[in-house]
């Protein structure tokens, strides 16, 4: 491609990127960005840039030693029946087996170069029992953390170790917990834009992350935005949006799980629709990043609202112990609807204000609402 600038011309060669690893003298370098870093001797990021490389996913790294037994064949059911529920016709699952579901969901292969037989990563991320995925993967687990009070270490946190269907729900679930959904009308049929923006961000999530490494996954709720971070392999550096991203399917056998239940829609749709919504629901676009840790970042603008939430919570919790001084942070945690860390630092607050005072000790005592607690 040629263009002038400032009557000088340029001549623009696109190299397309090899399948192969090269080396010269001796030596291996890796491409990030304008820089080319010697990587020689770094086990790990060669192994990365072979897989970069090569069209191999992690997710088909073979487990022999899993069987059945090994999965949760009641999630396999649960999800037969909800992929089965989304069509008119009859859902090619049917009339298939467990095993035969996995199989031909591209979840138990063989490994032609090495005849090695079994289920694959990714059957043991999506449908393994809870032992299976610790014993495959140890260091598998995101971090869902509220902070927007206590900016040192956080309100609210929970920490997701199990099956990435699960996990998909007990993130929509934090999200739904922690943050506001305004009233948003397209066309004349109100939609929730908190679910059609974090319906595709915790879906990438999970599905995009690069397993093989040991970086914790985090969801982070802050005063005004929302912070996704994930281990990746990137295929490109910086910053991404509709105009320039260029989908690469990354754990393709798990988005196709995914897509079948209804958690995802087509490859590149993610980052579109959080295009789409994101200044309805923060008054600015996303910031997606990609890089080593691939990073997404929705503005909110809950704050107000959020500190509404907070005083609405003090208020239940003294009503709550004007009636029964002798609960518990549980007892009024499942009354209430929050989690029992969010109650401690309530109760920790209320005492500050001098709305509540402890009397006696943990397992004898009681709360007392004192005169000037409204």
């Amino acid at each position: 491609m040629k263009s002038k600038i400032q009557n000088k011309k340029i001549l623009h060669i696109h190299v397309p990127m090899s399948k192969s690893v090269h080396t010269l003298n001796g030596k291996i370098y890796d491409r990030n960005n304008d820089s080319d870093i010697n990587i020689t001797g770094q086990n790990i990021n060669i192994a990365k840039l072979y897989l970069l490389k090569q069209d191999i996913h992690t997710e088909d790294k073979i487990f022999s030693f899993a069987t059945m037994d090994d999965f949760d064949l009641e999630l396999i059911k649960r999800i037969r029946i909800v992929a089965s529920n989304r069509r008119t016709d009859t859902h090619p699952w049917e009339g298939l087996s467990d095993f035969e579901l996995l199989k031909s969901s591209g979840l138990y292969k063989v490994d032609k170069t090495t005849n090695k037989e079994g289920f694959t990563l990714g059957a043991i991320l999506l449908f393994g029992k809870d032992e299976t995925i610790t014993n495959a993967l140890p260091h598998h687990k995101t971090d869902l953390i509220l902070r927007k009070v206590n900016l040192d270490r956080y309100d609210d946190r929970e920490i997701v170790t199990t099956n990435l269907i699960d996990s998909y729900y007990k993130m929509m679930e934090f999200v739904k917990k922690h943050l506001n959904d305004p009233f948003y009308l397209e066309g004349d049929m109100r939609i929730s834009l908190r679910d059609k923006i974090f319906r595709e961000a915790v879906a990438n999530s999970l599905i995009h992350r690069e397993y093989s490494s040991a970086y914790v996954a985090k969801m982070i709720i802050e005063k005004n935005k929302v912070v996704f971070e994930n281990a990746n392999i990137p295929h490109s550096y910086g910053e991404l949006n509709p105009s320039n991203f260029t989908p690469y399917p990354k754990n393709p056998n798990i988005a196709k799980i995914f897509r079948e239940i209804g958690f995802a829609d087509e490859l590149g749709s993610g980052v579109k629709n959080l295009y789409k919504y994101s200044k309805a629901y923060g008054g600015s676009d996303p910031l997606i990043v990609e890089g080593e840790v691939f990073r997404i970042e929705v503005q909110t603008q809950q704050e107000t609202t959020q500190k509404t939430t907070q005083k609405s919570t003090k208020e239940e919790i003294i009503e709550l112990l004007r009636v029964d001084g002798k609960m518990t942070r549980e007892d009024l945690s499942k009354q209430i609807g929050v989690s029992a860390n969010a109650i401690k630092q309530h109760l920790a607050n209320l005492q500050v204000e001098e709305k509540l005072q402890r009397v006696g000790g943990r397992k004898e005592g009681y709360w007392k609402v004192l005169d000037n607690a409204k």
